[in-house]
């Protein structure tokens, strides 16, 4: 999977950021690196949730499929 990260500086130094595509994943560090390597942690968490949250309450009946999606 591939993400767009978005990094402002902060005002206060360093950098806030977050996943276009997940708004729920942003983050901060001192430096680029530390808040993409913060920013990597915060979509696994959300990704790792959200997944948690779909197996509670889906039906026992449903179907799963993998879905493609092209950029366009």
């Amino acid at each position: 999977m591939s993400f767009t990260a978005v990094y402002e500086p902060a005002a206060e130094g360093g950098f806030t950021c977050w996943v276009e595509e997940i708004p729920a994943a942003i983050s901060e560090g001192d430096t680029i690196e530390e808040a993409e390597s913060n920013l990597m942690n915060a979509l696994k968490l959300v990704l790792e949730c959200q997944r948690e949250l779909s197996d509670q309450t889906r039906s026992p009946a449903s179907l799963k499929r993998s879905l493609e999606l092209a950029a366009a």
